[in-house]
């Protein structure tokens, strides 16, 4: 007890932890006047004026550096325009390979060679749209 006492006395960020004392039904105090920090109760203006000086400075650095905001829906367009270029390059080869084996009766050859080509095609395209910049 008299160790506490001591190292309370040297200590003044545990003065508050020790000098506490229990309020009927309140719970734990540091001073009765209720003069202790409580941040339940209402906003800092300080805290908020601080979150305001940051948030400009943050847009004026951006602005700046030429730097802008991310935009999400950039990746998913990206994303999109993959598949659909994979779905369309093998889906509209495939039909031009069956519709020259209607015509020429090249029986699975039209075919065959036409996805080969549709399937360039498309690394083509996604590989053209992978090395566009995402801003």
């Amino acid at each position: 007890m008299a160790g506490s006492l001591a190292v309370c006395a040297f200590s003044p960020l545990l003065r508050p932890l020790v000098s506490a004392k229990m309020v009927s039904g309140r719970g734990w105090r540091v001073a009765e006047d209720d003069s202790g920090q409580d941040f339940g109760k209402a906003e800092d203006p300080r805290l908020t004026s601080l979150d305001e000086r940051l948030r400009q400075a943050r847009d004026t650095e951006a602005a700046r550096s030429g730097v802008k905001k991310q935009d999400t829906d950039r990746g998913y367009s990206q994303g999109n325009r993959v598949i659909s270029a994979l779905i369309g390059s093998l889906v509209g080869s495939a039909l031009i390979g069956w519709l020259i084996d209607r015509w020429f009766g090249t029986a699975p050859w039209g075919l065959i060679v036409m996805l080969f080509l549709g399937i360039a095609v498309a690394f083509r395209q996604i590989i053209r749209i992978g090395g566009e910049r995402p801003e």
